[in-house]
């Protein structure tokens, strides 16, 4: 018995979900497009911080976190962005739902990363702002391993995937196949490479458009970086979000050598230095 009320359960949750999707398709014209966008990075803290932002009550979220817009999209075969703003539209709240001085957003944190998402942001959303989570990206890269072995989709150990990563990307940075698995998987060194990243998006939109945020100082003093944030979007900064149990944190346990630390180190310390020139300030990665 308990199984039949399991299948029906879901059975009703599954077609609520598509009757609430039709809906929210049928009336996409009426909805409003995000007034801020977390950008990224992967593995660097947009989870928390979506889930933070998410509890002010001048600020309603996408349905879903990650949207994957201007990105294409995670489904093979299908890219989101091709098909159009209709998709797009139906995961924020109806313009009339929203109170004055209300915003909504989404947090996609391959964004940053894909090499065409500044250029369709600002085609659609030219006047939005923009949040970007920056870790030290050798911790950071670190992270995406052990994300991508645990997943079943890494084969080599860890150093030889991070030595191996130019010859593996060449091909897709040369034909512009951005969508390709491969591109997403062993991105560990080139998602940390900030500077390319920022310059991209500061190629569109004005400094003063962008919130850069350092991982490590958010979740060492997290209600400070809110209160930043609030300012930055112009909404209430005295709010005090109650929640700040950190999101989607993975708890790592495997030990790894001093030799891959100091090859990462080593490969990413002239890039976080044009990146600290870049924005004038200092992370101390």
């Amino acid at each position: 018995m308990s199984l039949l009320k399991s299948f029906i359960r879901n059975w009703m949750k599954k077609g609520a979900r598509r009757l609430s999707t039709q809906y929210r398709q049928a009336t996409w014209r009426e909805r409003a497009l995000p007034d801020f966008i977390i950008i990224g990075a992967q593995k660097s803290g947009t989870s928390s911080l979506f889930f933070y932002l998410s509890q002010h009550p001048q600020l309603i979220p996408s349905d879903v976190k990650e949207v994957h817009f201007f990105d294409g999209g995670r489904i093979s075969g299908v890219d989101q962005y091709e098909n159009g703003l209709t998709s797009y539209y139906a995961h924020f709240p109806l313009r009339s739902s929203m109170a004055n001085g209300q915003q909504t957003f989404e947090a996609s944190p391959s964004y940053i990363f894909h090499p065409l998402v500044p250029g369709r942001i600002y085609k659609l959303i030219p006047k939005i702002k923009l949040i970007a989570l920056l870790r030290n990206p050798t911790d950071r890269a670190i992270s995406h391993y052990l994300h991508e072995k645990r997943k079943g989709r890494e084969p080599l150990p860890i150093l030889e995937a991070f030595e191996q990563e130019e010859t593996r990307l060449k091909p897709i940075w040369e034909n512009g196949n951005f969508r390709d698995r491969k591109f997403t998987t062993y991105s560990y060194k080139s998602r940390g490479l900030y500077k390319c990243q920022m310059e991209r998006y500061l190629t569109y939109f004005a400094k003063e458009q962008i919130l850069i945020i350092p991982s490590e100082r958010f979740f060492a003093d997290p209600l400070q970086y809110l209160q930043k944030t609030f300012d930055f979007l112009g909404v209430d900064s005295s709010y005090k979000v109650l929640d700040l149990q950190p999101k989607n944190i993975a708890n790592n346990r495997i030990k790894v050598d001093q030799i891959v630390y100091d090859y990462l180190n080593g490969f990413f310390r002239p890039h976080n230095e044009a990146l600290y020139e870049l924005l004038g300030e200092d992370f101390g990665w």
